[in-house]
């Protein structure tokens, strides 16, 4: 009961923080005061479901204070389309201006990056950092113009076009590819239309995976200025015009305080979770916690564990794009390998559940970013750790099919018993406690040892025992 009991606290112990997660670690300084001031946030890594909930908090929050702009300081390799437009979808509504940051020197804003950097109102860089290659990786491949679109104006583009090959290795391979692209290229021309953003250059990045420079993406028209720092990002953007939906706003920054907002706790416990790695980890616990609370029931710990880990588990697979063929490989693998512990069948199931397994993790997550494929390393782990268990319940198996039977009229085939009386080929033994018939080869002797090889009804059919047989005598 105790243990249930500790069981009980820790479950309502994590249900406490990610219901009360706002009011601790993530909260921002709420100082008093009616003057406006600008927020900062740092939005590094990939772009996932923790990014869409800071950015989606980091914009609620503007809306409740006095707030002249939100900073967006981005260092990001790319991320999940789905997380990118969502992110695009707030900063379009958001009614406080939005400034990205691409800092601090050396950082880049590469795929998602450029889209998120391309919706904003303001678009900033540092000295020595770069984006593009704007083509969504889940898409599948960097492809570089499609057949069929309209030849580039030698003029307008004579350097690009001299580079140009005959046969281009990004082409799209197949019409999905070459639709997706297409979105793309649509999503990332409008928001260049909406701020006045060179459009053409965006095209390219996405067909042709272009990248630029800080100074060249200033050249090109690509980005509003270039800062050094966030002391003269304030400066330079002060007085700016910016587009507000269908109005225009000017911006006053200079000199408001900067206040950072960091994660909170449910984003810092999303963010571990959006890793498809911890992800897959978290579902095996929960289901070995409950399999072996299953074997041995009143457990309580492995069973409370399990569940816990399980659901979370299945939370942050839910924030993923998942591939339904492998979730459906990876149930069956996982249903496989419950049904040879309870249902043993020598290694049948088991082994078709490893491969499931194995199969159907590979497939899960369906997007080709790098941060969010599961590794082969915790496949071929699980997979071995799945194969090390099935060889504990085959061996146990193997052993128990071997054992002497302790009941029924099976257990006493093999059993010794004791002659009581004996006349011709038939009479009485004592075996396990009780007086029995028996049939057997004439000659035995009261008080001599037999063994039971055969059952006949309520009679025994029994043999001399060859280790009690007359001992040799010596010749003289």
């Amino acid at each position: 009961m105790q243990i249930a009991k500790l069981g009980l606290q820790l479950l309502c112990l994590v249900s406490l923080c990610f219901l009360s997660a706002d009011r601790l670690d993530g909260q921002v300084d709420r100082t008093e005061g009616s003057g406006k001031r600008v927020l900062l946030t740092v939005l590094e890594g990939p772009i996932g479901p923790a990014t869409v909930h800071h950015v989606e908090r980091v914009l609620r929050y503007s809306k409740d204070q006095p707030t002249e702009a939100v900073v967006l300081k981005l260092n990001t390799p790319g991320g999940l389309a789905d997380a990118m437009r969502e992110i695009i979808s707030e900063i379009l509504v958001s009614p406080v201006p939005v400034i990205t940051y691409v800092a601090p020197p050396g950082a880049h804003a590469a795929s998602a990056g450029t889209y998120i950097l391309y919706a904003s109102h303001v678009a900033a860089m540092a000295p020595g950092t770069n984006l593009g290659a704007a083509t969504p990786v889940a898409i599948g491949g960097l492809p570089e113009g499609f057949p069929g679109q309209p030849p580039k104006d030698p003029e307008k583009d004579g350097e690009e076009a001299a580079e140009e090959t005959p046969a281009d290795p990004l082409a799209p391979k197949d019409a999905m590819t070459a639709k997706a692209t297409n979105d793309a290229v649509a999503l990332i021309r409008s928001l260049a239309e909406i701020h006045g953003r060179n459009a053409d250059w965006a095209e390219s990045a996405v067909r042709q995976a272009k990248s630029l420079s800080a100074v060249q993406a200033l050249e090109l028209d690509v980005i509003d200025l270039i800062a050094a720092d966030l002391d003269a990002l304030m400066r330079d953007v002060d007085g700016r015009s910016v587009v507000m939906g269908e109005t225009t706003e000017r911006l006053a920054t200079k000199g408001l305080p900067v206040e950072l907002v960091e994660m909170d706790v449910v984003t810092r416990i999303l963010s571990v979770l959006s890793n498809p790695n911890v992800a897959l980890v978290l579902m095996m616990m929960g289901i070995y916690g409950l399999i072996f609370e299953f074997w041995n029931p009143g457990a309580v710990v492995p069973g409370v564990v399990g569940a816990i880990c399980l659901t979370l588990g299945l939370y942050a697979l839910n924030q993923l794009p998942l591939n339904y063929a492998g979730l459906a490989l990876l149930g069956l693998g996982v249903a496989f390998m419950v049904a040879e512990a309870f249902s043993p069948s020598f290694g049948v199931l088991g082994v078709g559940g490893i491969v499931a397994f194995s199969i159907g993790a590979a497939m899960l997550v369906d997007t080709d970013v790098p941060a969010y494929r599961i590794s082969w390393w915790l496949i071929a782990t699980m997979a071995l750790l799945s194969a090390s268990v099935l060889a504990v319940l085959l061996g146990y198996t193997i052993r128990t099919y071997r054992r002497q039977p302790v009941s029924g009229s099976a257990r006493m085939l093999g059993a010794e018993a004791r002659v009581l009386d004996w006349s011709g080929g038939a009479g009485f033994v004592w075996v396990e406690g009780e007086r029995w018939q028996a049939q057997g080869p004439p000659g035995l002797q009261p008080g001599g040892n037999v063994r039971v090889r055969g059952i006949d009804g309520l009679t025994l059919i029994v043999e001399a025992d060859v280790r009690d047989g007359p001992e040799p005598t010596g010749g003289g």
